[in-house]
């Protein structure tokens, strides 16, 4: 990782609800908007929670600018990176958070392109080290600032993330929705996916049967 200068990981628009006009609507859909005090998300999310291994991650992959600082990052971004490697920072929303403070070292995530004029499912990424301090809350200049975090008791955790390998084929929002609304209709391992129940969630759970069936779709022709 460089020492000094990391890339800026955009989650924000999922987390503050300006993300995916797509997203917006699977959530609409699938039961209206999650309406979790900070309390609350903190305690259904850490008392009591299953054991989840697999996970989605998005971000932006298009230039977006925040405070005049490009908050673009695609998994080619999180390619070219040496080793490959990159934290996990920005994280602003409480239930993400306590997502990531979940991550266990060597667990796999999808990283979902968000925000752009084709969200889905572009890569595979790897979880190479667990929630730590995420730095960007201390930094007035970093578009991530939080005022209210104090280094004591700081608020916002990140991860570190290693890419593994592209999708065989690029896994748009628009074909998961089909097969969700299939799976709630007649059964089947997504239909209580999070990208659809959760949509506004920048990192969300995946149940081994919902990441197990998504990844066979790669080898599968678009629906």
């Amino acid at each position: 990782m460089p020492p000094k200068k990391k890339p800026r990981v955009s989650k924000r628009a999922a987390d503050s609800g300006t993300d995916d006009n797509d997203e917006k609507k699977q959530a609409k859909e699938s039961g209206g908007k999650r309406k979790a005090t900070e309390k609350t998300a903190e305690l259904s999310e850490l008392d009591g929670h299953p054991q989840i291994f697999h996970w989605l991650m998005k971000s932006e992959p298009e230039s977006r600018f925040e405070n005049g600082v490009d908050v673009k990052f695609g998994i080619e971004d999180l390619k070219a990176l040496p080793n490959q490697t990159s934290c996990w920072d920005g994280v602003r929303n409480y239930q993400a958070r306590n997502f990531m403070r979940q991550m266990k070292e060597g667990q796999m995530a999808f990283f979902y392109h968000s925000n752009c004029k084709e969200p889905g499912i572009a890569g595979l990424m790897n979880i190479v080290k667990e929630a730590y301090v995420d730095h960007t809350q201390f930094d007035k200049k970093d578009v991530h600032f939080d005022a209210s975090s104090k280094a004591d008791n700081p608020k916002w955790s990140m991860v570190d993330v290693k890419y593994q390998r592209m999708m065989k084929r690029f896994l748009p929002l628009s074909e998961l929705k089909k097969y969700h609304l299939q799976h709630r209709s007649n059964g089947g391992p997504l239909k209580d996916m999070a990208l659809f129940t959760r949509a506004r969630l920048s990192v969300q759970p995946l149940t081994s049967e919902e990441f197990d069936f998504v990844l066979s779709l790669e080898n599968e022709d678009p629906l």
